[in-house]
């Protein structure tokens, strides 16, 4: 069961841990904050949504609730824009700015955002790499026979933490837009833009946290695979 027990390099996993902990806390924090400071328009977040797919054209994306919080997100197969009950009818800067981003992706798929179609492709080789690469790994290192077993799970691996670094751009970007539209269609003031920029900012650290976790776990495997062929 070699690298299975306790060994230095779970501290790569522990800070990972840790960082995507600390992520987390913060965008909870802004979220919270600007969710009680309700916006000079008082739009809801499915109006700011409605608002800006028109003003961009697009009208065959349906702006729908779901349950839960900061569950927010646009499925571009299904067509939709999906904000999270305290999204839809809040009229907070905080609600505002999350149905903005999400809509921010809307336009980076109809308007042909090069990051976001590479993201999109990559979705079903990140989900086998999440899914198997692991495991596959640890059955090399109890077999310990077959070190093309390790190198293999490592590269399956590797798509699971590509599809995360793809992911930077994509949500910074989006957040991008988002901004720059609340200003330029008269949602928000400069100083809610402000407001609403501190929540993005701090969601955006929760998609840094995850990929530097993810690349901490792919250089633990490929120093544990490095240890078992010396």
């Amino acid at each position: 069961m070699y690298g299975l027990y306790w060994d230095w390099t779970y501290l790569l996993v522990i800070v990972g841990a840790v960082i995507c902990l600390l992520a987390s806390a913060r965008v909870k924090s802004a979220y919270k904050k600007y969710a009680q400071v309700r916006a000079m328009s008082g739009m809801t977040g499915a109006q700011v949504a409605e608002r800006i797919l028109q003003q961009n054209g697009i009208y065959d994306i349906a702006v729908v609730r779901v349950a839960g919080t900061l569950t927010d997100h646009y499925s571009a197969k299904d067509h939709r824009v999906s904000l999270s009950e305290t999204t839809y009818d809040s009229a907070s800067i905080a609600a505002i700015a999350v149905a903005a981003h999400e809509c921010g992706h809307v336009c980076q798929n109809n308007f042909g955002y090069g990051p976001y179609s590479v993201r999109r492709a990559l979705v079903p080789a990140a989900n086998i790499g999440a899914q198997l690469g692991l495991p596959i790994v640890i059955i090399g290192l109890i077999i310990g026979r077959f070190p093309a077993i390790i190198t293999a799970g490592i590269l399956i691996f590797s798509l699971a933490v590509l599809f995360q670094i793809v992911t930077l751009p994509v949500e910074f970007d989006a957040s991008r837009r988002a901004l720059v539209m609340l200003e330029q269609y008269g949602i928000l003031g400069q100083e809610e833009k402000q407001s609403a920029k501190k929540v993005l900012n701090a969601a955006a650290l929760t998609y840094v946290a995850a990929a530097a976790s993810s690349v901490l776990q792919l250089l633990r495997l490929i120093l544990l695979a490095n240890r078992r062929r010396d």
